[in-house]
């Protein structure tokens, strides 16, 4: 079966383009209960970033550091909020991946009832959900236009996935990301490079996912690897643009075997999904040759550290935890093996590859 994803239905793109943000949200105002829910990220309070709510309006910070939201966080904002008001017109994210995971799983939480943890999976939403706009402030994970939102719930760290994930609207301006601190810049931007990797080196590539990895490819080696690299406001304007790309390129094929270490070091833990990422794919040349020497070379001209050897200070309980939540990700070893992984990697196996780290 072909893929028929939806994709997001308006983008505003440029500097200053954060100032119509407010006729966006007062387009929508006359739905439901009439009132506008900013989730921003924590960093930003007190900080000179002016959101455009009303007195109506709820604006909530949101510390969502270290790991991705959780299950049981947009449960009880959902809840909170309609005890207080009700539904609102629209669901405003300003913030990193994390917060725009947040943003469009309380958006959808609002219209289906019970848990968000039932509706980890993909297709299991029963409804739409309120409008919902997502303004980013780091960029590379590209949950701006991802049709997945990204939940650690009790059981497992997976996602809400489908057609009424992706946001409504987005608003991409590069000013928003000028105050990035390097490193997180640095782990954010690795991300939509994993991202075309992985895509790219699996089964289920195509002519389309190609079409924009190859593209957020090339931007990523302008912006560190190129004459002018660096964290430039011409380059914050192709990070940004990159991560979207990067973002539709894994829609339309997968991610792999560094995204599912990854979601194994976050659930038990609680690692930053980026910079997990990171942590894992150095140790994997042998499945990305070509990435992980490109990465290794980035790394170098950036003068980053990651760091080695961490599986010394794990337990065996903690390796196998890590190795469990992995492998129970058939999807993205399918993409990354092959349909016959399974005759391929094991337990065992997976646990050995956490054991490189």
């Amino acid at each position: 079966m072909h893929k028929n994803f939806k994709g997001i239905e308006k983008t505003v793109f440029g500097r200053g383009s954060y100032a119509q943000l407010v006729s966006i949200v007062d387009e929508r105002r006359h739905e439901n209960d009439h009132f506008a829910l900013f989730l921003v990220d924590n960093y930003f309070k007190g900080k000179n970033l002016t959101i455009p709510a009303k007195p109506e309006d709820i604006v909530t910070y949101m510390d969502v550091d270290p790991e991705e939201p959780t299950t049981v966080q947009v449960d009880g904002l959902r809840d909170q909020v309609k005890a207080s008001k009700g539904i609102p017109s629209a669901v405003i994210g300003i913030g990193g991946g994390s917060i725009m995971d947040l943003a469009k799983a309380v958006s959808l939480m609002f219209t289906n009832e019970g848990s968000s943890q039932k509706y980890q999976g993909l297709n299991l939403i029963k409804k739409p959900g309120v409008y919902h706009i997502g303004v980013p402030t780091i960029s590379g994970t590209g949950a701006e236009v991802s049709m997945t939102a990204v939940l650690t719930g009790p059981e497992k760290k997976l996602g809400l996935k489908c057609e009424w994930t992706v946001f409504n609207q987005v608003v991409l301006d590069p000013d928003l990301i000028a105050s990035v601190p390097r490193d997180k810049w640095f782990y954010t931007g690795m991300d939509t490079y994993i991202h075309c990797i992985e895509s790219r080196d699996g089964i289920l590539n195509n002519a389309y996912s190609t079409a924009f990895g190859e593209q957020a490819l090339a931007l990523c080696r302008e912006i560190y690897l190129g004459d002018k690299s660096g964290q430039t406001p011409e380059n914050n304007e192709k990070l940004m643009v990159a991560s979207l790309m990067g973002g539709l390129s894994l829609t339309y094929s997968e991610v792999g075997i560094v995204h599912a270490l990854s979601y194994g070091l976050s659930k038990i833990l609680g690692t930053k999904h980026c910079y997990a990422n990171c942590v894992a794919f150095q140790h994997l040349g042998d499945y990305y040759p070509e990435g992980v020497a490109e990465f290794n070379e980035m790394i170098r001209k950036h003068q980053i550290t990651l760091p080695k050897g961490l599986a010394k200070e794990w337990s065996e309980d903690t390796i196998t935890a890590m190795a469990q939540v992995a492998i129970r990700l058939e999807h993205m070893w399918n993409h990354a093996i092959g349909t016959d992984w399974k005759s391929k990697v094991s337990l065992d196996t997976v646990k050995d590859l956490f054991r490189r780290l």
